[in-house]
């Protein structure tokens, strides 16, 4: 029987690290001889569940309030993650971001995986917030840039005005609660072997050797292998 590594991978929209912890498993996974054999699926975290649909307001400003920071100080700490960002080939304007609230994009993510395309929406929502200063949480945006990524423009804005998958992302929030996952990205390799960061390729490389080596026993619970950077409902680390 052909084996197969499912790689569970719980992140937000609105999550600098979670953006470039999924480049990071890409770089990792191009390395990987298995690579055609792993699925990778998207699972839900949201940073902010009372977040508006819109976030408005400056993004330096608000994190200065949050921290207690000068606002020159919290530009500092963004532009620290775009620069870690730029080493990984990736382009952020992070101080005009339009963050917003991500439960509907989750949602739409769910319908992406059942059409085959998550992977391709789940890069277009991220490099719309991150690079683009795209306001995240309205719907017309979602329904453009998941179009854009391979669905169906009409079949993501029926999603958008139902409760659709609804249930499904709060599945989701609660098993990352029952797995104690209090930031993301956090990945899960073959149902047992858990890292918590945008871990360097490297280190998701030896864990995917390592999950792959043992996926006989891979319906045992999670085991944490790791930790790095994150993004929580505090902030990010």
């Amino acid at each position: 029987m052909k084996k197969t590594l499912k790689i569970d991978v719980w992140s937000d929209i609105v999550c600098p690290w979670c953006a470039i912890g999924k480049r990071r498993l890409e770089a990792a996974l191009a390395k990987f001889p298995h690579r055609d054999d792993v699925e990778v699926v998207w699972r839900a975290f949201e940073l902010d569940p009372s977040a508006p649909k819109v976030q408005e307001g400056d993004n330096a400003a608000r994190l200065a309030q949050k921290y207690g920071r000068t606002k020159a100080q919290a530009e500092a700490m963004i532009q620290s993650v775009a620069d870690t960002a730029a080493k990984d080939g990736l382009d952020f304007h992070l101080l005009h971001a339009r963050s917003g609230n991500t439960f509907d994009g989750h949602r739409v993510l769910h319908l992406a995986a059942e059409r085959g395309v998550q992977g391709a929406v789940k890069e277009r929502f991220l490099r719309g917030y991150m690079t683009e200063g795209q306001a995240i949480g309205d719907h017309e945006v979602l329904v453009r840039l998941a179009s854009e990524a391979g669905l169906d423009a009409e079949e993501v804005r029926a999603v958008l005005a139902s409760d659709r998958y609804a249930s499904d992302v709060r599945e989701e929030e609660d098993a990352a609660r029952s797995l104690g996952i209090t930031g993301v990205p956090f990945f899960v390799l073959g149902g047992k072997y858990a890292v918590s960061g945008a871990q360097p390729a490297e280190l998701l490389l030896r864990a995917l050797e390592q999950a792959w080596a043992s996926l006989p026993e891979a319906e045992r619970g999670a085991e944490a292998s790791a930790d790095g950077a994150v993004c929580g409902p505090d902030g990010c680390a």
